[in-house]
């Protein structure tokens, strides 16, 4: 898929996102949003997966470390086939699969449940180790939030995969800056990120999170990379794509009321006019 079609399935994506937190009236709008661009990049470009099979032992795994930004998840894999893009309509209400956090038992394309910040990348690192010990060619990617790095257990999820040399493990941060209490350097600074993964046997690239160009080389540049598992820091803007949801911590978890998802669904809806 080129450039111009990835940045037509972000907004698309973008879209779902807004859409469904939106109707469950709750949710984490900001943080799905700054991600958006890496997961339509790995859903519709990176990964090897099959959405008619998604549970196919030769796939490619993906964690959602930071996990109350499923409304990103949920809105990729609907748009990539796994599920339909109606149901995003039904972002946690009750009775739904799509519950506010992912559920690998109830929803097609989630490999692993998460929510409980700080974990997933333990995980993640599992079933890299479980490639290596099974001699599987998958590849295993886990995002993570700068906010929730201040977790320790990832900090020894990190140390393990550099011991062990996953290179077939890609950690992606989004460092958009801001948690849910406001910037992340003033709560509890995890700054400098790449030095501390290069320190834990990392190899570390920092892009613009939001620029294919750079997402592209990134992930290609880390699957080049052998004896050692790769984090790209990803600098990204939070909300991004909704102007008033730009850089405002406050969007880390709120939901549009009628007018402002008028204004959200205008804004996306215009941008993706100027890619046609």
């Amino acid at each position: 898929m080129n450039k111009l079609e990835l940045q037509k399935k972000a907004v698309e994506v973008r879209k779902g996102i807004v859409t469904g937190v939106h109707s469950a009236k709750a949710g984490h709008p900001g943080g799905s949003l700054s991600a958006a661009d890496i997961f339509t990049y790995l859903y519709f470009e990176e990964m090897n997966i099959d959405p008619a099979n998604p549970k196919d032992e030769n796939r490619d795994r993906f964690v959602l470390s930071k996990g109350h930004t499923a409304p990103g998840l949920y809105s990729t894999l609907a748009n990539r086939g796994f599920f339909p893009v109606e149901d995003l309509l039904t972002l946690r209400h009750t009775g739904s699969y799509l519950q506010g956090h992912p559920d690998m038992k109830h929803i097609p394309g989630v490999d692993m449940s998460s929510g409980s910040l700080g974990q997933g990348l333990s995980t993640a690192v599992g079933m890299a180790l479980a490639a290596k010990m099974s001699g599987k060619d998958y590849r295993t990617y886990c995002l993570c939030g700068d906010g929730e790095i201040q977790e320790g257990q990832i900090w020894e999820a990190a140390m393990f995969a550099g011991h062990r040399k996953l290179d077939n493990l890609v950690v992606i941060v989004d460092n958009n800056n801001l948690q849910i209490d406001g910037s992340v350097d003033e709560v509890c600074s995890p700054y400098p990120i790449d030095e501390k993964f290069a320190a834990f046997g990392f190899h570390v690239i920092s892009i613009n999170g939001n620029d294919f160009d750079e997402i592209d080389a990134a992930f290609a540049e880390a699957k080049a990379t052998k004896g050692m598992p790769t984090a790209i820091i990803a600098h990204t803007v939070k909300g991004k794509g909704v102007s008033f949801m730009e850089n405002k911590a406050g969007w880390h978890g709120k939901a549009p009321n009628d007018e402002e998802y008028a204004i959200a669904m205008d804004e996306l809806g215009k941008a993706g006019d100027a890619l046609c």
